[in-house]
Protein backbone atom coordinates (compact mmCIF):
# COMPACT_ATOMS: atom_id res chain seq x y z
CA UNK A 1 0.00 0.00 0.00
CA UNK A 2 1.49 3.40 -0.95
CA UNK A 3 1.82 5.33 2.21
CA UNK A 4 0.21 8.98 2.19
CA UNK A 5 0.65 10.83 5.69
CA UNK A 6 -3.33 11.55 5.59
CA UNK A 7 -5.14 11.92 8.38
CA UNK A 8 -8.48 9.12 9.50
CA UNK A 9 -10.72 12.46 8.63
CA UNK A 10 -8.74 13.31 5.62
CA UNK A 11 -9.49 10.06 3.97
CA UNK A 12 -13.28 10.07 5.55
CA UNK A 13 -13.44 13.25 3.07
CA UNK A 14 -11.89 11.46 0.00
CA UNK A 15 -13.92 8.30 0.46
CA UNK A 16 -17.20 10.77 0.15
CA UNK A 17 -15.14 12.72 -3.09
CA UNK A 18 -18.37 12.57 -5.66
CA UNK A 19 -15.52 12.04 -8.48
CA UNK A 20 -14.63 8.37 -7.17
CA UNK A 21 -14.70 5.22 -9.47
CA UNK A 22 -18.63 4.06 -8.40
CA UNK A 23 -20.21 0.41 -9.10
CA UNK A 24 -21.10 1.89 -12.65
CA UNK A 25 -17.28 2.80 -12.95
CA UNK A 26 -15.94 -0.80 -11.95
CA UNK A 27 -18.88 -2.53 -13.97
CA UNK A 28 -18.55 -0.80 -17.11
CA UNK A 29 -14.30 -1.82 -16.96
CA UNK A 30 -14.57 -5.00 -15.47
CA UNK A 31 -17.84 -6.75 -16.52
CA UNK A 32 -18.48 -8.13 -19.75
CA UNK A 33 -22.04 -8.82 -21.58
CA UNK A 34 -23.41 -6.82 -18.21
CA UNK A 35 -27.50 -7.59 -18.01
CA UNK A 36 -29.15 -5.42 -15.38
CA UNK A 37 -32.21 -6.37 -13.44
CA UNK A 38 -34.89 -4.71 -11.91
CA UNK A 39 -37.37 -4.59 -9.29
CA UNK A 40 -37.94 -6.42 -5.86
CA UNK A 41 -41.51 -8.36 -6.55
CA UNK A 42 -42.67 -6.48 -4.03
CA UNK A 43 -42.83 -3.09 -4.38
CA UNK A 44 -40.57 -1.78 -6.67
CA UNK A 45 -36.74 -0.76 -7.94
CA UNK A 46 -34.07 0.94 -5.75
CA UNK A 47 -31.75 2.92 -8.51
CA UNK A 48 -29.24 3.14 -5.03
CA UNK A 49 -28.48 -0.51 -5.43
CA UNK A 50 -27.75 -2.42 -9.07
CA UNK A 51 -27.83 -6.03 -9.69
CA UNK A 52 -27.13 -7.94 -12.58
CA UNK A 53 -25.60 -10.90 -14.32
CA UNK A 54 -22.48 -10.40 -16.79
CA UNK A 55 -18.86 -12.34 -17.39
CA UNK A 56 -15.74 -11.66 -15.27
CA UNK A 57 -12.79 -12.37 -18.26
CA UNK A 58 -14.84 -15.60 -18.91
CA UNK A 59 -16.71 -16.60 -15.61
CA UNK A 60 -19.95 -15.97 -15.55
CA UNK A 61 -20.84 -13.76 -12.01
CA UNK A 62 -23.40 -12.02 -10.41
CA UNK A 63 -22.54 -8.51 -9.65
CA UNK A 64 -24.12 -6.19 -7.26
CA UNK A 65 -22.92 -2.58 -6.41
CA UNK A 66 -24.08 0.58 -4.68
CA UNK A 67 -24.94 3.90 -6.61
CA UNK A 68 -24.67 7.50 -5.65
CA UNK A 69 -24.81 9.78 -9.01
CA UNK A 70 -22.59 11.97 -9.32
CA UNK A 71 -24.93 15.07 -10.29
CA UNK A 72 -27.46 16.17 -8.20
CA UNK A 73 -30.15 15.01 -10.36
CA UNK A 74 -28.81 11.35 -10.22
CA UNK A 75 -27.71 12.19 -6.40
CA UNK A 76 -31.97 12.18 -5.88
CA UNK A 77 -32.86 9.29 -8.67
CA UNK A 78 -29.83 7.06 -6.22
CA UNK A 79 -31.24 8.29 -3.26
CA UNK A 80 -27.48 9.50 -2.53
CA UNK A 81 -26.67 5.62 -2.14
CA UNK A 82 -29.09 4.79 0.51
CA UNK A 83 -30.81 1.86 -0.41
CA UNK A 84 -34.40 0.86 0.50
CA UNK A 85 -35.53 -3.05 1.60
CA UNK A 86 -36.34 -3.06 -2.04
CA UNK A 87 -32.85 -2.60 -3.08
CA UNK A 88 -31.94 -5.14 -0.82
CA UNK A 89 -34.78 -7.60 -1.91
CA UNK A 90 -33.65 -7.23 -5.09
CA UNK A 91 -30.15 -8.08 -4.10
CA UNK A 92 -31.64 -11.66 -2.11
CA UNK A 93 -32.98 -12.13 -6.22
CA UNK A 94 -30.08 -11.80 -7.07
CA UNK A 95 -28.24 -13.87 -4.77
CA UNK A 96 -30.62 -16.63 -5.37
CA UNK A 97 -30.15 -17.25 -8.89
CA UNK A 98 -26.46 -17.05 -8.12
CA UNK A 99 -26.43 -19.75 -5.92
CA UNK A 100 -29.04 -21.75 -8.14
CA UNK A 101 -27.00 -21.67 -11.60
CA UNK A 102 -23.45 -21.57 -9.43
CA UNK A 103 -22.37 -18.09 -10.32
CA UNK A 104 -19.68 -15.93 -8.33
CA UNK A 105 -20.78 -12.71 -6.65
CA UNK A 106 -18.83 -10.01 -6.69
CA UNK A 107 -20.51 -6.46 -4.92
CA UNK A 108 -18.82 -3.03 -5.20
CA UNK A 109 -20.29 -0.37 -1.93
CA UNK A 110 -20.25 2.73 -1.79
CA UNK A 111 -22.97 3.97 0.71
CA UNK A 112 -23.52 6.34 4.09
CA UNK A 113 -25.77 2.94 4.84
CA UNK A 114 -29.26 2.24 4.42
CA UNK A 115 -32.18 4.47 3.91
CA UNK A 116 -33.29 5.11 8.02
CA UNK A 117 -36.82 7.01 6.39
CA UNK A 118 -40.10 5.75 8.06
CA UNK A 119 -41.32 4.52 4.82
CA UNK A 120 -38.45 2.02 4.59
CA UNK A 121 -38.71 0.77 8.25
CA UNK A 122 -42.43 0.33 7.54
CA UNK A 123 -41.34 -1.96 4.14
CA UNK A 124 -39.47 -4.29 6.50
CA UNK A 125 -35.08 -2.86 6.08
CA UNK A 126 -34.28 -4.09 8.77
CA UNK A 127 -35.65 -7.89 7.88
CA UNK A 128 -34.20 -7.16 4.77
CA UNK A 129 -30.84 -6.09 5.60
CA UNK A 130 -30.61 -9.19 7.71
CA UNK A 131 -31.76 -11.56 4.94
CA UNK A 132 -29.08 -10.68 3.27
CA UNK A 133 -26.75 -11.40 5.78
CA UNK A 134 -27.49 -14.85 6.06
CA UNK A 135 -28.19 -15.54 2.29
CA UNK A 136 -24.44 -14.47 1.88
CA UNK A 137 -23.60 -16.09 5.16
CA UNK A 138 -25.03 -19.28 3.56
CA UNK A 139 -24.26 -18.74 -0.06
CA UNK A 140 -21.97 -21.58 -1.10
CA UNK A 141 -20.57 -19.56 -4.54
CA UNK A 142 -17.46 -17.59 -4.13
CA UNK A 143 -18.32 -14.04 -2.79
CA UNK A 144 -16.33 -11.24 -3.47
CA UNK A 145 -16.20 -7.65 -2.11
CA UNK A 146 -14.98 -4.07 -3.06
CA UNK A 147 -15.01 -1.43 -0.88
CA UNK A 148 -14.81 1.55 -2.86
CA UNK A 149 -16.01 5.00 -0.59
CA UNK A 150 -17.74 4.85 2.18
CA UNK A 151 -18.65 1.73 3.83
CA UNK A 152 -21.50 2.84 6.23
CA UNK A 153 -23.04 0.12 8.90
CA UNK A 154 -25.98 -2.02 7.98
CA UNK A 155 -26.41 -1.07 4.93
CA UNK A 156 -22.79 -1.42 3.63
CA UNK A 157 -22.60 -4.86 5.28
CA UNK A 158 -25.68 -6.26 3.55
CA UNK A 159 -22.98 -6.38 0.62
CA UNK A 160 -19.86 -7.09 2.25
CA UNK A 161 -20.24 -10.98 4.20
CA UNK A 162 -17.44 -12.14 1.52
CA UNK A 163 -14.72 -14.54 1.22
CA UNK A 164 -12.49 -11.59 0.50
CA UNK A 165 -12.48 -8.35 0.91
CA UNK A 166 -10.93 -5.84 -0.55
CA UNK A 167 -10.83 -1.98 -0.14
CA UNK A 168 -9.11 1.09 -1.77
CA UNK A 169 -6.70 2.80 -0.19
CA UNK A 170 -8.97 5.86 1.02
CA UNK A 171 -12.14 4.15 1.37
CA UNK A 172 -13.69 3.58 5.09
CA UNK A 173 -15.64 1.01 6.67
CA UNK A 174 -17.60 1.24 10.55
CA UNK A 175 -20.55 1.22 12.13
CA UNK A 176 -21.80 4.62 11.10
CA UNK A 177 -20.31 7.97 10.05
CA UNK A 178 -18.57 9.84 12.08
CA UNK A 179 -21.08 12.57 12.05
CA UNK A 180 -23.14 9.83 14.04
CA UNK A 181 -20.51 8.32 16.07
CA UNK A 182 -19.75 11.68 17.17
CA UNK A 183 -23.63 12.97 17.61
CA UNK A 184 -24.18 9.88 19.89
CA UNK A 185 -21.20 9.46 21.93
CA UNK A 186 -20.27 12.99 22.56
CA UNK A 187 -23.59 14.73 21.42
CA UNK A 188 -21.89 17.20 19.11
CA UNK A 189 -21.78 16.04 15.35
CA UNK A 190 -19.42 19.01 15.15
CA UNK A 191 -16.71 16.67 16.70
CA UNK A 192 -16.69 14.41 13.80
CA UNK A 193 -12.89 14.91 12.70
CA UNK A 194 -12.15 13.42 16.42
CA UNK A 195 -14.79 10.84 15.86
CA UNK A 196 -12.73 9.87 12.63
CA UNK A 197 -9.55 9.38 14.65
CA UNK A 198 -11.28 7.05 17.26
CA UNK A 199 -12.92 4.60 15.02
CA UNK A 200 -10.66 2.38 13.03
CA UNK A 201 -12.10 2.74 10.18
CA UNK A 202 -9.83 3.32 7.75
CA UNK A 203 -8.32 0.69 5.12
CA UNK A 204 -4.98 0.20 6.92
CA UNK A 205 -6.98 0.13 10.22
CA UNK A 206 -9.16 -2.55 8.48
CA UNK A 207 -5.93 -4.47 6.84
CA UNK A 208 -4.68 -4.83 10.30
CA UNK A 209 -7.46 -6.09 11.81
CA UNK A 210 -7.43 -8.72 9.06
CA UNK A 211 -10.93 -7.84 8.36
CA UNK A 212 -9.85 -6.56 4.61
CA UNK A 213 -7.47 -8.83 2.78
CA UNK A 214 -6.20 -6.28 0.27
CA UNK A 215 -5.51 -2.50 -0.17
CA UNK A 216 -5.62 -0.99 -3.33
CA UNK A 217 -2.97 2.05 -3.36
CA UNK A 218 -4.94 5.01 -4.87
CA UNK A 219 -2.75 8.01 -6.52
CA UNK A 220 -1.80 10.88 -3.25
CA UNK A 221 -4.96 12.75 -4.23
CA UNK A 222 -7.59 9.74 -4.71
CA UNK A 223 -8.74 7.37 -6.70
CA UNK A 224 -10.41 9.99 -8.91
CA UNK A 225 -7.65 11.58 -9.88
CA UNK A 226 -6.62 8.01 -12.31
CA UNK A 227 -9.13 5.84 -12.02
CA UNK A 228 -7.78 3.61 -14.69
CA UNK A 229 -5.05 1.98 -12.79
CA UNK A 230 -6.71 1.63 -9.24
CA UNK A 231 -9.87 0.02 -11.27
CA UNK A 232 -6.88 -2.63 -13.08
CA UNK A 233 -5.30 -3.63 -10.16
CA UNK A 234 -9.17 -4.07 -8.60
CA UNK A 235 -9.73 -6.78 -11.38
CA UNK A 236 -6.51 -8.28 -11.31
CA UNK A 237 -6.75 -8.65 -7.52
CA UNK A 238 -10.72 -10.42 -8.39
CA UNK A 239 -9.58 -12.43 -10.67
CA UNK A 240 -6.36 -14.02 -8.61
CA UNK A 241 -9.06 -14.55 -5.92
CA UNK A 242 -11.70 -15.84 -7.88
CA UNK A 243 -9.26 -18.51 -9.19
CA UNK A 244 -8.74 -19.45 -5.83
CA UNK A 245 -11.32 -19.61 -4.12
CA UNK A 246 -13.12 -21.82 -7.45
CA UNK A 247 -10.26 -24.31 -6.38
CA UNK A 248 -11.92 -25.15 -3.21
CA UNK A 249 -14.78 -27.41 -2.34
CA UNK A 250 -18.16 -25.32 -1.07
CA UNK A 251 -17.74 -26.59 2.40
CA UNK A 252 -14.23 -25.85 2.71
CA UNK A 253 -14.74 -22.27 1.10
CA UNK A 254 -18.11 -21.66 3.74
CA UNK A 255 -16.22 -22.78 6.58
CA UNK A 256 -13.13 -20.85 6.13
CA UNK A 257 -16.05 -17.76 5.81
CA UNK A 258 -17.85 -18.15 8.74
CA UNK A 259 -14.30 -18.68 10.51
CA UNK A 260 -12.94 -15.42 8.94
CA UNK A 261 -16.35 -13.12 10.54
CA UNK A 262 -16.34 -15.20 13.92
CA UNK A 263 -12.79 -14.35 14.39
CA UNK A 264 -13.40 -10.80 14.10
CA UNK A 265 -13.13 -8.63 17.75
CA UNK A 266 -11.36 -11.73 19.25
Amino acid sequence: MAEQNLTPAQRVALARETRRPGARAFIDALIEDFFEIHGDRRFGDDSALVCGIGRFRGTAVTVAGTCKGRTAQENMACNFGMPGPEGYRKFQRALAQAVKFGRPVITFIDTPGAFPGQEAEERGQGEAIAQCLAQLATAPVPVLAVLTGEGGSGGALALAVADRLIMLENAVFSILSPEGFAAILWKDAARAREASEVMKLTAADLHAFGIADHVVPEPEAGAHIKPQPVIAQVGELLHSELLALQKQPPRQRLKARHRKYRSIGL
